[in-house]
C-alpha cells in the first residue's frame, strides 16, 4: 500500500514498459489504469521518459536526485516531483509526489541555516545538549507540533530523552515505549530507510494494481518514500490524534541508536528539500553521537589504564594485585556508576562498597558458571533474571560481571542497588486485555521494584576492558608461578633422583610420574621402563599380591606398610624389601597421587641372623656344663669369669641390636662374637694354669 498524496509506477527494465501503478493514478492524472498499464513511460510525457532513461543508465540508484517534470494527463499538463530507485527485482519504482498544476514558487536555499545548525551540533558537549538542539531545530524546520528524540536501550525499550512541543500538548518527556516482537523488524526498516514521511493518516492508503508482478513476485516497497503506515500502527496513531508523521533514524555503530519522531494533529507535507536538509542534520548528529559516546569511553579508558598501572605496580612489588584493586574503591566503582563490587579469585571473595552477603555471592557466581561463556553478563534485575537470587535485589539488583580467568568460578562483578521508581509507558499495557478499540493516547504507569538503573553499552565496554586488564594480570601472575613451580620441580626432581632411597611417585591413576635410580639399583634392572604401579609390582616374587595391595591405595586410599621379596635372580633367593606406600589427598578431597618408598632389608636380615647366632651361643654358654668339647670342669672362679664375659656379650648384643644403622649391626655382632669367644678361650687357659701350673703345651 502507498500513501494517497502520490502516485507509484512500476517500470520493467530494459524496455521501460509500465507494469503496475497505484490505484489513485486516475484521480491525480486523469488516465484510467488500462490507459497506462502496458504502455511506455513516454505516455506520461517526454520529460518523465527522459528522466527515467537518465536514471536507468546510472549504475546505482541508492540516491537518485528528484526532478520536477511536466506530466501529460488526459486533460492537459501538470507538474510533479519525480524520483526513481531500483528494488532489485528486475524493475524500477518511479514515485510522483507534490503533484500540482503549476510549479511551486522557489524558496530561499537552506544551506546558510544548515551551516549554522551543523556548527551548533558540532559544539554540543553532551548527548542531552545535542538532543535538545535537534528537537528544537527540527520543529522549527518542519513546523510539526511535536518533535521528540527516542533513544533505544539494550532491552529494546525506547525512552523520550528530549522534546519540543506546542504548549497545549501533553508532555511526553521521559515516557518509555516497551519493546515488542515487531520492534526488531521496525528497526531493521529504519536502518534501511533513514527517513519516512506519512503526510495524511486520515486518508486511506492505496493499493497497487495489479498486486503481483508479471514474474509472480510481490513488489518490494520497503525503500519507497510513498510507503504507507501499516494498518494497526495507523489506527493507533489516529487514536492518539496524530494526523501526520515524520521519522528520522539516528545511527551509531551500525545500529539504530535513536529516532527523531515528529507528529502533527493534521495532514502536513514536507518538501524534498526540507527532508534532505533534515537527513543531512541526522547524519551530522549521528557522527556527533559517535564522537560523544567514544569520548566518554576514552575518558573511562584513561581510568582503566590508571587502574591497570596500579595493578601492575602492586604485582611487581608484592604480588598482591587484589589489595591494589580494592584499596581505592572510587577508581573501581565510579567509571561504571556502581555502588559495590566483588572479586572471586582462587576460591576467595573480596568486596568493596555495597555488596551482597558471601552466601549470596557464592550463589551468584555459581549461577554465572551455568551460563554460556560470554564477555560480559549484565542485568538490571537479577531477581527477575534468576529468581533464587531475588533476596539480594535491595543492595544489588543490578549485576555486571566479567570472567577474569579461563576457568569458571573466577569473576569480577559490579553491583547497583535497587531504584524503586514509576515509569510512564506509551502503548498497550501487556498485563491488561486489549480493548475493542484503541484508546486515545494510551499510557499507563508502572511502579518498578527490584530493579536498578540499566547498564549502558559504554559501561559494559568499560567492564570488559577492566576485566581484560585483570585477566592479563592473572595470566602474567600465573605464568610467573608456572616458571617458579617448574624451577622448583626441576630442583625437586634432581633431589629425589639423587636420593639413595628408592622412591616411586605416581598420579591418581597409578601412572608413574617419577622413579629414581635407586629403584633400578634395588631391582637390578631398567627402572625407566616401569610405567605404572602394576609394572612395579611385577618386580616382586608375589606379583599378584603386591599388585592387589598397591591397587587398594588408589581405591581405598589407605596407607600400606608391608614386607615383600624381589623376584629371585641367578645366585640369590630374592632381596627382602620393606614397602611404605602412602596415598596423598588433594585440596579438593580427591586423590593427588601415591608415594611408594622401598627399603632394602638385606642388611637388616643379616643383622638378625648374626644376633640370633650370638644369642644362642650366649644361652648355651650360660647353661651348666656349657663348656665346649671335653674340657674338664673349670674351677668356680673361672666359671664365674666366663659367665661374666657372656653376660657382657649379652648386654652388647642388646645395645648393638637397637642401633638404627642396620648395615653396621652384623659386623659389630660378629666382632662381639669373636671377642667373646677369644675371652672365653683366655679364661680356659687361665683355669688350666690354675689347676696345673706346669708348662703350657704348644698351640694353647
Amino acid at each position: 500500500m502507498v500513501q494517497a498524496h502520490g502516485v507509484l509506477l512500476v517500470v520493467a527494465e530494459p524496455h521501460g514498459q509500465i507494469v503496475q501503478v497505484s490505484e489513485n493514478l486516475p484521480g491525480h492524472l486523469g488516465w484510467s489504469l488500462d490507459d497506462i498499464i502496458g504502455h511506455g513511460v513516454d505516455r506520461l510525457g517526454p520529460e518523465l521518459a527522459h528522466a527515467v532513461r537518465h536514471w536507468a543508465e546510472a549504475p546505482s540508484l541508492t540516491l537518485a536526485i528528484p526532478r520536477r517534470v511536466r506530466l501529460t494527463t488526459s486533460t492537459g499538463t501538470i507538474t510533479a516531483l519525480a524520483t526513481m530507485h531500483r528494488p532489485g527485482t528486475g524493475s524500477v519504482l518511479v514515485e510522483l509526489e507534490d503533484i500540482r498544476k503549476t510549479p511551486p514558487k522557489r524558496t530561499p536555499p537552506l544551506t546558510a541555516r544548515l551551516t549554522a545548525v551543523v556548527t551548533q551540533l558540532s559544539a554540543a558537549h553532551s548527548i542531552a545538549a545535542l538532543a535538545d538542539l535537534l528537537v528544537t531545530e527540527l520543529r522549527d524546520l518542519t513546523g510539526f507540533e511535536r518533535v521528540v528524540l527516542q533513544r533505544w536501550d539494550v532491552a529494546g525499550h525506547a525512552e523520550v530523552i528530549a522534546e519540543s512541543r506546542r504548549r497545549t500538548l501533553v508532555a511526553h518527556l521521559h515516557r518509555r515505549v516497551p519493546a515488542h516482537a515487531g520492534h526488531a523488524a521496525m528497526r531493521a526498516h529504519q536502518l534501511r530507510q533513514r527517513t519516512q514521511l506519512s503526510v495524511d493518516l486520515e486518508a486511506d492508503p492505496v493499493a497497487i494494481h495489479p498486486p503481483i508482478e508479471q514474474s509472480g513476485r510481490m513488489t518490494d516497497l520497503t525503500a519507497a518514500s510513498l510507503l504507507a503506515v501499516p494498518p494497526a500502527e495507523r489506527a493507533q496513531l489516529r487514536a492518539d490524534g496524530v494526523g501526520a508523521l515524520f521519522d528520522v533514524s539516528l545511527l551509531h555503530e551500525g545500529r539504530v541508536w535513536g529516532l527523531l519522531h515528529c507528529t502533527h494533529t493534521s495532514a502536513r507535507y514536507l518538501t524534498v528539500e526540507v527532508r534532505a536538509a533534515i537527513e543531512l542534520l541526522a547524519e551530522v548528529a549521528s557522527t556527533r553521537i559517535s564522537a560523544l559516546e567514544h569520548y566518554a569511553e576514552a575518558q573511562a579508558e584513561v581510568l582503566v589504564r590508571r587502574l591497570e598501572h596500579r595493578l601492575i605496580e602492586a604485582t611487581s612489588a608484592d604480588g598482591d594485585w587484589q589489595r591494589a584493586l580494592f584499596e581505592t574503591p572510587r577508581q573501581l566503582l565510579q567509571p561504571l556508576g556502581a555502588t559495590g563490587a566483588a572479586l572471586r579469585f582462587d576460591g576467595e571473595i573480596h568486596t568493596t562498597g555495597e555488596a551482597p552477603a558471601p552466601t549470596d555471592l557464592q550463589r551468584l557466581f555459581a549461577y554465572l558458571d551455568t551460563l554460556p561463556m560470554a564477555a560480559v553478563f549484565a542485568t538490571a534485575a537479577i531477581g527477575k533474571e534468576h529468581p533464587p537470587l531475588a533476596g539480594m535485589s535491595r543492595s544489588a539488583a543490578g549485576v555486571l560481571a566479567v570472567r577474569i580467568g579461563a576457568a569458571r568460578g573466577e569473576y569480577l562483578a559490579w553491583f547497583r542497588r535497587e531504584q524503586p521508581h514509576d515509569v510512564t509507558w506509551t502503548g498497550a499495557n501487556p498485563s491488561v486485555a486489549p480493548a475493542a478499540s484503541p484508546a486515545a493516547d494510551p499510557t499507563w504507569r508502572e511502579h518498578i521494584r527490584e530493579t536498578a538503573l540499566p547498564w549502558r553499552m559504554r559501561e559494559c565496554a568499560i567492564a570488559k576492558a577492566i576485566g581484560a586488564s585483570v585477566a592479563d594480570i592473572v595470566t602474567q601472575l600465573r605464568s610467573v608461578r608456572v616458571l617458579i613451580a617448574e624451577r622448583q620441580l626441576m630442583k625437586m626432581h634432581g633431589a629425589v633422583e639423587a636420593m639413595d632411597e628408592p622412591v616411586v611417585i605416581t598420579d591418581a591413576d597409578g601412572d608413574i610420574l617419577l622413579i629414581n635410580s635407586a629403584v633400578g639399583r634395588l631391582i637390578g634392572g631398567p627402572h625407566r621402563q616401569l610405567q605404572t604401579l602394576e609394572d612395579l609390582a611385577a618386580a616382586f616374587s608375589d606379583a599378584e599380591e603386591t599388585t592387589e595391595m598397591l591397587g587398594t591405595l588408589l581405591i581405598d586410599r589407605r596407607p600400606w606398610r608391608g614386607e615383600v621379596r624381589l623376584a629371585a635372580r641367578a645366585g640369590d633367593a630374592g632381596t627382602p624389601v620393606a614397602v611404605r606406600a602412602d596415598p596423598i589427598p588433594g585440596v579438593d578431597g580427591g586423590l593427588l597421587g601415591v608415594i611408594v618408598m622401598l627399603t632394602d632389608l638385606s642388611e637388616r636380615h643379616g643383622a638378625d641372623v648374626a644376633r640370633d647366632r650370638l644369642q644362642r651361643l650366649i644361652l648355651a654358654a650360660q647353661r651348666p656344663g656349657g663348656a665346649p668339647g671335653d674340657a674338664p670342669p673349670a674351677p668356680p672362679t673361672v666359671q664365674a669369669l666366663v659367665s661374666a664375659i657372656w653376660a657382657n656379650a649379652g648386654v652388647a648384643v642388646s645395645e648393638i641390636a637397637d642401633s638404627a644403622d642396620a648395615a653396621s649391626i652384623a659386623p659389630l655382632l660378629q666382632e662381639v662374637e669373636a671377642a667373646t669367644e677369644h675371652a672365653v678361650r683366655l679364661s680356659a687357659i687361665l683355669g688350666r694354669f690354675t689347676l696345673d701350673p706346669g708348662p703350657i703345651p704348644d698351640g694353647e
